[in-house]
């Protein structure tokens, strides 16, 4: 499409991720406008387009990507429909930024990658945001430069103040720290190919039943070590931090000291509350970098593959869990397609 057409965009899920990103790009996002919306709920999703000039309301996703105005797709709905979604679009041969995960699981992504090698071309952008996060962009760009030299260990901490209801132990794999599995695979550009799951005593913050705390270690195709503490009814804050040992030194980020007071004989700042708050920019430029890709024509960013890939660990991670002791990857050939 030209560069100065606005994109038409129609989100498809209205929950709480996907009503954000109806605002941002209603508010936030240059050169793109909320062309459609997408829900089960037919009143709430009414609501929504009713509120925005030009916007359309449905109910089923193929007849909003069918719809004229409609440019590219945005996937916010729950993961496991995010193939039959995926499977239209393509259908349509329409950009998508999908959410993770790209699928619940590493076969149903297979067949996604399939589907989008039959096009010949990119289509898909998965919505790994922490890529975005000016902390682990700079970090990146330091480990790029090879001053610190190889890196030889990663420590992730990962602390949400409290679970939702239904929260469970296997989500902590496939909802927390597949955030961890990909900004891994993409700062140390190595594959993890072990999963290691350690568990502690349940923290009494914890609902009953779910095992939280959690110590996740993997392996990596460099021979580097990471490790992540998930932490996700820590009840005071919601942290992301990392900290990459190299050979030469080391660098840490997150520790989120932008404003520090002192007063009355103490000193301190304050604690994110929200994933939202936290990462509140990093979505902004990941959406904003989507869009004007997407109108160049380009598809960058993560792609379908590091959706499989992290589906592939995720599944090793809930194994290692369940049953104890290190679990192997198992990984197919990447295709050329995504080199």
């Amino acid at each position: 499409m030209s560069r100065s057409t606005t994109l038409g965009v129609a989100v498809i899920g209205t929950g709480r991720m996907g009503a954000d990103h109806v605002r941002r790009l209603h508010e936030v996002t240059n050169g793109a406008r909320v062309a459609a919306v997408v829900d089960v709920d037919a009143e709430r999703v009414k609501r929504i387009a009713d509120g925005i000039e030009g916007c359309s309301a449905f109910t089923d996703p193929a007849a909003a990507m069918a719809a004229d105005g409609v440019d590219a797709v945005l996937i916010a709905s729950p993961g496991t429909a995010h193939e039959a979604a995926l499977m239209t679009a393509f259908e349509h041969d329409l950009p998508v930024l999908c959410e993770k995960p790209l699928t619940p699981g590493s076969a149903s992504a297979l067949r996604v990658l399939e589907a989008e090698q039959r096009l010949g071309h990119r289509r898909v952008q998965v919505g790994f945001m922490r890529r975005y996060d000016p902390e682990y962009v700079q970090l990146k760009a330091l480990l790029e430069t090879g001053r610190l030299g190889r890196p030889l260990m990663l420590h992730n901490r990962h602390r949400n103040v409290a679970t939702p209801p239904g929260f469970t132990s296997e989500m902590l794999i496939n909802d927390s720290v597949v955030h961890e599995m990909d900004i891994t695979r993409w700062l140390l550009e190595q594959e993890i190919t072990a999963v290691t799951v350690l568990k502690p005593t349940p923290s009494g913050n914890a609902p009953e039943g779910l095992q939280d705390p959690q110590f996740v270690v993997f392996e990596t195709s460099g021979g580097a070590i990471v490790d992540v503490e998930i932490n996700v009814n820590c009840g005071f804050g919601y942290q992301v931090q990392a900290e990459v040992v190299c050979e030469r030194g080391t660098a840490r980020i997150g520790d989120g000291h932008a404003l520090v007071t002192q007063q009355a004989g103490h000193w301190g700042g304050a604690i994110a509350q929200d994933y939202t708050e936290r990462f509140e920019d990093a979505y902004d430029r990941q959406v904003q970098a989507w869009v004007d890709a997407t109108r160049r024509g380009e598809v960058t960013g993560p792609s379908a593959w590091d959706g499989y890939a992290t589906a592939a660990v995720c599944e090793a991670g809930v194994r290692a869990q369940q049953e104890g002791g290190r679990v192997e990857v198992t990984l197919a050939d990447r295709p050329p397609f995504y080199a």
